[in-house]
């Protein structure tokens, strides 16, 4: 299989990530929404490195603004960002 092959298998992937994103997003656990969230920004990256390879322009700059808004989300159930820097100290 060839390396272009690779990234093409990529959205799918991207896909359960993306899923697993608005799983946790939906919770009622602010920790969860909130890792929800950083979940959504790593799906974010797999599908512009999948759009990159397919020349999907379009699609990378949905994910740019998608991204945005993931950030927003990270911030608005983390104000203080107390369970993203315990996360990290873990």
């Amino acid at each position: 299989m060839a390396y272009m092959d690779y990234i093409d298998l990529l959205q799918w992937p991207a896909m359960l990530v993306t899923i697993t994103a608005a799983w946790l997003v939906a919770s009622r656990s602010t920790r969860k929404r909130t890792v929800g969230f950083w979940v959504f920004l790593v799906s974010n990256m797999l599908w512009s490195v999948w759009g990159w390879h397919e020349r999907a322009y379009a699609l990378i700059v949905l994910q740019i603004f998608l991204a945005a808004m993931n950030t927003r989300g990270v911030f608005k159930n983390d104000p203080e960002l107390k369970i993203t820097k315990s996360a990290i100290q873990e």
